[in-house]
């Protein structure tokens, strides 16, 4: 492939690149490349050439076309690493279709379908705690009934009260060690830092709460040669071990995982769905028509398949407020990108944030509108401008969990109460490995 010139992007500083600016706020740092530069930008993030593609089709031919070519990189398998190890969503090649070969039973469905009842039962109890007046912080609030939901419904455990609270006070020095950060490019993760021992304790406590919940389920994942075996993920996994086809340390992996990706960007989904309609009545009383027209009791999986504007709606949220905002790929090989040479090893960045926000791919694109996501008014728009799950054989394997979940609680809450944003000024966004309001999400719960 013959070398052509290095495509065109922000002006550095010196020893520090664009990683200052990036770090400063990478929303607008993304959002600013992609309306100066085009479909690719190269930008001096650290210690990798960086490469942002944010032409729709370069990304599905990225995450599908060409996928092969491509890998998850290198560079996630520092502090990343130690955190989920080889689980479905880092590790690659025959490790990563194994698992996930394994895991997709878990995900089937037919079986999705039967979990509906397990989320409303669990969100309706969350929402019984509730009264109208109460203030809450609602991203801790869906980030407490998600995990107790991705638990229950792929792990077979309550995990009650002490566990969550264990999980939800070591998720804030685990957000922080993945902020954007130019010093931490270049100090090693085994230095004693604060901020690295902090990670450190936290990771150990999440591993003790896995230790303890995979302690709590051995024995009861019955075999294959059950009539009905469990088909959560976790008694897969327990049986795939009985038949010595995984190590301690992959179960540690994926359950940390599920864990963690399982019900954090679903909390994310619905704090950012939950703000969006309190600050557009007309959309939430659409919302409310809707439950009262299709719901006679608890959401259904039947019930979900008719919320049809409800889906427009978290359709929407994603669009607005992605919560993974960024993914990264590394060429295997050289590739070619908007007629530029990406070399081997280069990190390639998928800015879902600036793609979702782009006036190329969207009208108004700053604008709440469900309605984008009809039939009709979706036919013309590229494919890729809108991939808050990935795409291609790595897509997220549980989109479909996630939507239904997402539904099901937006549903129960509905009914009973509409929600208040309870700030005068709009929140600010955090990057991380997904994308949070700065201080919380501040809501009031009212009666509807």
């Amino acid at each position: 492939m013959r070398q052509q010139s290095r495509p065109p992007g922000p002006r550095g500083e010196p020893v520090f690149g664009n990683s200052r600016q990036y770090a400063r706020d990478p929303f607008s740092f993304l959002t600013a490349c992609e309306s100066a530069y085009g479909d690719v930008v190269a930008a001096d993030l650290g210690p990798m050439e960086t490469y942002i593609a944010t032409n729709p089709a370069d990304i599905e031919r990225i995450l599908v076309g060409d996928h092969a070519k491509y890998r998850k990189p290198a560079f996630q398998d520092d502090a990343l690493g130690r955190l989920l190890g080889d689980g479905l969503l880092l590790s690659e090649g025959d490790r990563w279709r194994k698992q996930r070969d394994l895991a997709n039973p878990a995900f089937d469905m037919s079986r999705i379908a039967d979990i509906a009842d397990v989320m409303a039962r669990h969100a309706t109890e969350a929402v019984e705690t509730w009264a109208a007046g109460d203030d809450l912080d609602l991203e801790l609030e869906m980030a407490r009934l998600t995990v107790r939901i991705i638990a229950d419904a792929m792990l077979g455990v309550d995990l009650g009260e002490e566990r969550v609270r264990t999980i939800q006070e070591n998720l804030e020095p685990l957000g922080a060690r993945f902020e954007p950060d130019p010093i931490r490019f270049v100090t090693p993760d085994w230095l004693p830092t604060p901020e690295n021992r902090a990670y450190e304790a936290a990771v150990q406590r999440l591993e003790d709460v896995v230790a303890d919940v995979i302690d709590e389920r051995r024995g009861t994942e019955g075999s294959a040669d059950d009539e009905d075996p469990p088909m959560d993920l976790l008694s897969i996994l327990l049986r795939a071990q009985n038949r010595n086809e995984q190590t301690d340390e992959q179960l540690r992996d994926e359950v940390v995982t599920m864990l963690l990706a399982g019900h954090d960007t679903t909390a994310l989904t619905l704090t950012y769905a939950f703000y969006l309609l309190s600050e557009h009545p007309d959309a939430e009383q659409r919302v409310h028509a809707e439950l009262d027209d299709v719901l006679d009791g608890p959401p259904t999986f039947a019930d979900a398949r008719e919320l049809t504007y409800l889906d427009r709606v978290l359709q929407e949220t994603m669009r607005l407020y992605p919560p993974v905002y960024v993914m990264f790929r590394e060429p295997v090989v050289d590739v070619k990108l908007g007629g530029y040479r990406i070399p081997e090893g280069a990190a390639i960045m998928l800015p879902q944030w600036a793609v979702h926000r782009s006036p190329r791919w969207w009208t108004e694109p700053e604008r709440f509108d469900p309605d984008r996501w009809t039939r009709e008014r979706r036919a013309d728009r590229p494919r890729f401008a809108h991939f808050p799950f990935g795409g291609g054989p790595r897509h997220c394997i549980g989109k479909h969990f996630s939507l239904l979940e997402a539904k099901i609680i937006l549903a129960v809450v509905g009914r009973e109460y509409r929600l208040e944003y309870a700030r005068d000024e709009p929140f600010d966004l955090r990057g991380s490995l997904t994308m949070h309001p700065e201080d919380g999400m501040p809501m009031r719960v009212r009666e509807r």
